[in-house]
């Protein structure tokens, strides 16, 4: 206790980055050092934050150190977002969670399903120990991803999300959608890439970290579904139309946006989620 990460901590850290060491051999040998777990990680963090942001640089790819947000100024109940007004039910500072209401018109949540109702298959989350993606027991869905304007319902969506939050439609990833089925869920985890993962380097070449999430409700299930925050006690009933959005300024836990969708108990839940990047995702 009592440590701090020295500037010869953090060259080393560099230097291992560099090299191509993964994440979690670099804490594993910085603790077996006798570094603290705690002042290991956030060394890490801030040192390969920064690592992210010079590579960029050199590339001449745009990195902000900027988060989406919305315009609550004057605490404003509805904010007119492009083509369409959407109402402002809950904000929370810390996590930064804002809940939408109507953010999807009805049309368009049963359009986004039909358009991806026969590009299902098995949801996986990003792979561990390795470069790509991976089936995952914590997460018992079945989803598709859209291309990035792939049709005129993606670009007016996307186009009136950018308008919302305050960020650029190229620094985003095409829409997802998901279809959780009864018993279905996705427990608990971040949405952003865990700087110890193996595969997060070659992930981040394109568009830099993720930095936002909205999660937008398709329909409402008949019982459970909601998206839990566990760290502040938080659940948002799926209700059809409405959106929820957090963001995270560093990929580490202390933003406290562990979350997840807790089990579907009747009918499905149909989402649409829009993760947003720190830079052009291509």
């Amino acid at each position: 206790m009592g440590q701090a990460a020295s500037p010869e901590l953090c060259r080393w850290i560099t230097e291992q980055i560099r090299a191509g060491v993964s994440g979690d051999k670099i804490l594993q040998a910085m603790v077996q050092s006798g570094w603290d777990e705690k002042v290991a990680k956030t060394a890490f963090a801030q040192v390969f934050q920064a690592h992210q942001k010079e590579e960029a640089r050199r590339a001449g790819k745009p990195f902000s150190d900027a988060l989406p947000e919305p315009d609550l100024a004057g605490q404003p109940t509805v904010i007119r977002a492009l083509d369409r007004d959407v109402k402002v039910l809950l904000t929370l500072a810390h996590p930064r969670v804002v809940l939408f209401g109507e953010l999807l018109s009805h049309e368009e949540c049963d359009a986004l399903v039909a358009f991806s109702r026969d590009r299902l298959s098995r949801s996986e989350t990003v792979a561990v120990k390795v470069d790509g993606s991976e089936v995952n027991t914590a997460r018992t869905s079945d989803g598709m991803f859209f291309e990035r304007g792939e049709n005129e319902l993606c670009t007016r969506i996307e186009a009136r999300i950018a308008a919302l939050l305050n960020w650029p439609v190229e620094n985003g990833e095409g829409l997802q959608v998901l279809r959780y089925k009864p018993g279905a869920e996705y427990l608990p985890h971040y949405d952003y890439f865990d700087p110890y993962h193996a595969s997060t380097p070659s992930i981040l070449q394109r568009g830099g970290q993720r930095v936002g999430t909205l999660v937008m409700y398709l329909n409402t299930p008949r019982r459970g579904g909601g998206t839990i925050f566990p760290d502040s006690h938080l659940e948002v009933a799926p209700v059809k139309g409405n959106a929820v959005f957090f963001s995270y300024g560093q990929p580490d836990p202390s933003t406290l946006t562990l979350h997840g969708g807790s089990p579907v108990l009747e009918g499905e839940k149909w989402v649409a989620t829009k993760w947003l990047r720190q830079g052009v995702f291509e």
